[in-house]
């Protein structure tokens, strides 16, 4: 018996928002909006917008014993999720700098306090809480270490299988071999699929079929690639397909992304096929632009129905 359809195991932050007529060059100081200051990371952020859409989640985590710790608690179990794996202390809580447009594009700069304190020690310890988990998804906001941790927990012990595991490779870094491998899908976006793919004459190709077929060489069971108002690709092995979006006016894109994320972990935890949870991924992230802001901004199943 599974008691979460997913397991978020990433970051924490609190995201300290500017709003500017222009995103400064280099050298450049310009003027922007009165801060504000919003739960975030993209751990949280996962396991929040699963949790407003109904499903069963938990987050394994580290905050700041502070006041973003706890502004990012409130908010978590506000939307209705388990925080029981969410660790205080030692460092301060994460910081996301964000500045946006007046497109809804958005520049971040992260500072990951008390996220890069998340250990494997920590994944070993909350070890029942995997077990309990049909999905895990992961980000790169957390050690790189410690999402090779959670991977060899997800292989499963004593012939038993682990978790399906959803990672979206962001900030994107090199992943070794054994993190590829149960990747399944590897949830990318074109800056992080041209990364991954480095010097391969794929990465300088414009067509996302192409990166996925690259990247799926690599060794991922599946690839999704996000393609932001064009929807997303799907490419499990036999020809890729494209999902459209919807059209919609985006205000502000922060958070989006994780919003597919936690929405497509969640469709898989309950069943569904890759396509189809990514089709409903697709409606999630294109509710989640159309409201400021991150957490504040993911949709509720009701939502995703009118869109």
């Amino acid at each position: 018996m599974h008691d979460y359809d997913l397991l978020v195991v990433g970051s924490a932050n609190a995201d300290l928002v500017i709003g500017v007529e222009r995103r400064p060059g280099p050298g450049e100081t310009v003027l922007g909006s009165d801060l504000a200051v919003h739960p975030g990371g993209k751990g949280a952020n996962q396991a929040v917008a699963a949790a407003r859409l109904g499903a069963r989640t938990a987050l394994l985590a580290r905050v700041g014993d502070d006041g973003h710790g706890r502004l990012l608690l409130d908010s978590l179990r506000t939307a209705g999720a388990d925080t029981s794996g969410v660790l205080t202390g030692g460092a301060p809580t994460g910081v996301a700098l964000i500045t946006v447009d007046p497109s809804g594009d958005n520049s971040i700069v992260v500072s990951p306090g008390a996220n890069a304190r998340l250990t494997p020690e920590d994944v070993r310890a909350a070890a029942p809480l995997l077990a309990s988990a049909r999905v895990v998804s992961l980000q790169l906001e957390i050690p790189l270490e410690t999402v090779a941790e959670v991977v060899r927990a997800a292989a499963g012990a004593d012939g038993r299988p682990g978790p399906r595991v959803v990672l979206n490779p962001s900030p994107a870094a090199p992943l070794p071999g054994e993190v590829l491998a149960v990747c399944d899908p590897l949830v990318v976006n074109e800056h992080e699929a041209r990364f991954l793919l480095g010097d391969d004459p794929a990465g300088g190709s414009a067509e996302p079929e192409e990166w996925a077929a690259a990247l799926l060489a690599r060794g991922p069971r599946s690839v999704v690639v996000t393609l932001g108002a064009q929807g997303a690709l799907v490419a499990d092995g036999g020809p890729a397909v494209r999902v459209p979006s919807l059209p919609v006016e985006a205000v502000d894109t922060t958070g989006a992304g994780d919003a597919f994320t936690g929405a497509l972990g969640w469709r898989l935890g309950v069943g569904d096929d890759l396509e189809t949870a990514v089709r409903y991924a697709v409606r999630v992230g294109a509710a989640a632009v159309t409201r400021a802001g991150a957490q504040q901004s993911f949709p509720t199943a009701e939502d995703v129905t009118r869109l």
